[in-house]
């Protein structure tokens, strides 16, 4: 029906697609949005199956099964690529700097980023620890900020698997 090489990249592309939708579902399910898990889920499962009946109908095809297993593999390299761009939630960042901290904090705050600061004890003291909740979307725009600000900044980034309350900005100011 599909020919020979158009079986075989139907069922590779269909494994990548059911693969990366895997990785989606996944991420929105433990982010809460159960919904769009559910959505995402319904496409999955079809797709597999699909997939499956395609590598079944050609079990003596040894390049049928190649053909999936790489189908899988590269939907995990897909997958992954898809999430970091859609970069949904929220992410807790914490930062410490020796270079000048509390005129990095403010820095911060003027570019719309919201900041509380604590103080913890090192090896060699007492240090300001930058803390900074905003949308994972944004995470890009403040590694970036800290890398010219002190490259040997230490960074921790912790998935906030819900926030409440609190003031912080969806959107940085536009310069």
């Amino acid at each position: 029906m599909y020919g020979l090489i158009g079986g075989y990249l139907l069922i590779f592309f269909a494994r990548v697609m059911d693969v990366s939708l895997t990785t989606l579902r996944m991420l929105f399910l433990v982010r809460g949005n159960k919904f769009y898990a559910a959505g995402i889920g319904l496409v999955e499962v079809t797709v597999y199956v699909l997939a499956l009946k395609l590598v079944f109908e050609r079990l003596n095809d040894p390049l049928s099964i190649a053909v999936y297993a790489l189908g899988f593999a590269t939907g995990n390299i897909v997958g992954s690529y898809m999430e970091e761009k859609v970069a949904v939630g929220q992410v807790t960042v914490q930062i410490i700097t020796l270079k000048d901290p509390l005129k990095l904090a403010e820095f911060l705050r003027e570019d719309g980023f919201g900041v509380t600061i604590t103080e913890g004890q090192g090896r060699e003291g007492f240090h300001p620890i930058i803390n900074c909740s905003l949308p994972r979307k944004q995470l890009k725009g403040l590694r970036k900020i800290l890398d010219e600000w002190d490259k040997r900044a230490f960074i921790v980034v912790h998935d906030a698997s819900s926030t409440y309350g609190g003031f912080y900005r969806y959107r940085r100011k536009a310069k």
